[in-house]
C-alpha cells in the first residue's frame, strides 16, 4: 500500500497542472483512497493501471512542457515569424490533446474499478473548479 501511495504521488505531481475538467487525481490522495473502502483487489488493480500509464503520461507531460517553451521561443523573437509560431501552436495543441485523452482514458480504466457507492462517494469529495486542494462543499442534505 505505501508503494501505491508514493507511486501515486509522484504520478500525481507530473500530471496534476493538466486535469480535464471534472477528473482529479483521487488516486494520488490517500485519505480519499482510504474512506472509500477499497478492496485489496481494487487497490491492486489501481496500482496496476497508474503503474501502465505512468510512463507515457510523464513523456506526455513532457512533450507538453517543451511544445509550451518552442512557443514561448517564437513569440520572443523579434520580428515573429508567424508561420513558426502557427507550427509551434499545432504542437502545442497536439501535445495538451494527448495529455487530455490519455488522462481521460486513466480516468475511465480507474472509473470501472469502483462500484457505484465508491464512485459517488468520489464525486462528493471532488474539489471546488480552480481549487483542487479543497474538498467540495458539504450541500444541506450532507449535514
Amino acid at each position: 500500500m505505501r508503494r501505491l501511495l508514493a507511486l501515486a504521488l509522484l504520478f500525481s505531481a507530473a500530471v496534476s497542472a493538466q486535469m480535464p475538467k471534472g477528473i482529479y487525481a483521487w488516486w494520488s490522495r490517500p485519505q480519499i483512497a482510504r474512506d472509500l473502502n477499497l478492496s485489496p483487489s481494487q487497490r491492486e488493480q489501481i496500482r496496476a493501471t497508474v503503474q501502465q500509464y505512468r510512463p507515457h503520461l510523464l513523456n506526455v507531460r513532457v512533450a507538453v512542457n517543451q511544445a509550451e517553451q518552442a512557443l514561448a521561443d517564437q513569440f520572443n523573437r523579434n520580428p515573429v515569424d508567424p508561420a513558426k509560431t502557427n507550427e509551434a501552436i499545432e504542437r502545442l495543441v497536439d501535445a495538451r490533446s494527448d495529455l487530455t485523452r490519455t488522462l481521460t482514458q486513466l480516468s475511465l480504466k480507474l472509473r470501472l474499478v469502483l462500484n457505484a457507492q465508491q464512485w459517488e462517494e468520489l464525486q462528493r469529495r471532488r474539489p471546488v473548479q480552480g481549487n483542487e486542494s479543497a474538498p467540495a462543499p458539504e450541500s444541506p442534505d450532507q449535514k
